[in-house]
């Protein structure tokens, strides 16, 4: 019988691994080597094969959250956490990370309107609107709006074919029933006409719901209300954008923007600030000054409102320069190839093996479905991934067709010699 113990590396030698050594400087030695003792274990019992140790020890690091080069190709992706900030954005959280005067008039030495900056800053981005507030989340301002307008067993109007799934299962009905709201569902998945918002109007009518299906597309036999026909019904229109595009843009032509949708007759319009707005996570409310302040005088708004840094980073993303999402989502293919055969070229010159290709980036954060971004990136053999992964500096690629690919598309110019150097040290590992 072979002594599987023989096949289990020293403590020693993983600890030296790049990677480890990386973690030790940021966890302390102590962790990181509880961490590689606790897995070596388990590879000793059979569960793990010894190639396995460095990445099964990094995952199970207590850690705090770990910057990423997101190499991915989508620009606003979820588990990345959507929208990178700008400078100015970044800029702006560490100077409210003191005291401020969030809610301070300094002239007059008394309270003020909280984060009257920002949401002045808003207000002139978007004067359509009589009114904006702000809460910490898109779904936050939905379950605000339908508690504030039809809560108590009141009813929200809406069609059947915008009844969504947003990520990790959560569901449109479930949220707005967790608020005291009745749903009358109207039309079907297909086709919702006018007529069929019009009969479902009564005395016990709250609002009216209007949900951007941002995730999926229905396409064929299908009509669905315009919002010019239902702002004529009488009762309040809520429109749900989702993807915080505040004006319209050529780049994304099926995605309704806030400016649009208030012309077109919306009471409400419901966004969020960290997807094609660029800022920081935040559920905006834009629109009849009477609706905005009964949502913002309401009891549950307290519990739901942005704390000083938001308010800044939100500021900045809507007075600042142009955002990384913006930059990203406009890149010149032909730069971006450029740039690509350049890092090429480096990582050439220390013999990886590694290929320009097409490839296609997407919008991501659950909008513009159907827009791809023609694009370019570095192939490399997919068994870099992992490794990459737990790098010191994480570079996220996606692997596609047993091919990993890295679009530099979402990864700031200035960290193509961080990526560069992750490569590398990867390839010395003989992957």
């Amino acid at each position: 019988m072979v002594d599987s113990r023989r096949h289990v590396p020293r403590t020693d030698v993983i600890l030296a691994d790049p990677r480890l050594a990386a973690a030790t400087r940021s966890e302390g030695r102590a962790a990181v080597k509880a961490a590689v003792v606790a897995t070596l274990q388990r590879v000793r019992e059979g569960e793990l094969k010894p190639d396995e140790v460095v990445t099964t020890a990094l995952a199970a690091l207590p850690g705090g959250l770990r910057p990423v080069l997101n190499a991915t190709g989508v620009v606003l992706h979820t588990n990345l956490g959507r929208a990178a900030l700008s400078a100015a954005a970044r800029e702006a959280i560490v100077a409210a990370a003191g005291h401020t005067d969030v809610e301070l008039d300094l002239t007059t030495g008394r309270r003020a309107k909280r984060g009257r900056t920002a949401l002045t800053a808003l207000h002139r981005l978007i004067p359509a609107a009589e009114d904006v507030h702000v809460v910490n989340n898109g779904a936050a301002a939905l379950v605000l709006a339908a508690t504030a307008l039809a809560g108590g067993g009141r009813e929200i109007i809406v069609s059947r074919g915008e009844m969504v799934e947003i990520g990790d299962g959560f569901r449109l009905p479930d949220l707005l029933e967790s608020t005291g709201a009745r749903l009358r569902e109207v039309g079907t998945t297909n086709r919702t006409s006018v007529a069929d918002y019009k009969r479902a109007i009564g005395p016990a009518t709250g609002f009216i719901l209007k949900v951007h299906p941002s995730n999926f597309v229905v396409r064929g036999f299908t009509s669905a209300a315009s919002l010019p026909e239902l702002a004529l019904l009488g009762p309040p229109v809520v429109a749900d954008i989702g993807s915080g595009l505040l004006a319209p843009d050529p780049l994304l032509p099926f995605e309704p923007d806030a400016a649009t949708t208030l012309g077109e007759g919306a009471s409400l319009v419901i966004a969020s600030g960290d997807k094609l707005l660029g800022g920081p996570q935040a559920g905006l409310l834009l629109g009849s000054s009477a609706l905005v302040n009964q949502l913002r005088r309401h009891p549950l708004a307290r519990a739901l409102r942005v704390d000083k840094l938001t308010l800044a980073a939100l500021q900045a993303t809507l007075t600042g320069p142009t955002t990384p999402t913006r930059d990203a989502l406009h890149y010149d293919p032909v730069a971006l190839r450029a740039r690509t055969l350049r890092v090429q070229a480096t990582l050439a010159a220390r013999d990886i093996s590694v290929e320009v290709v097409e490839s296609d980036a997407v919008v991501g954060g659950g909008g513009a479905p159907e827009v791809t971004l023609p694009s370019w990136s570095l192939s490399l053999p997919s068994p870099y991934a992992g490794p990459l992964r737990t790098a010191p500096t994480p570079v996220v690629g996606r692997v596609d067709r047993g091919r990993l690919l890295l679009d530099l598309r979402c990864v700031p110019e200035e960290a193509d010699g961080v990526l560069t150097d992750m490569v590398i040290a990867v390839a010395a590992q003989e992957v």
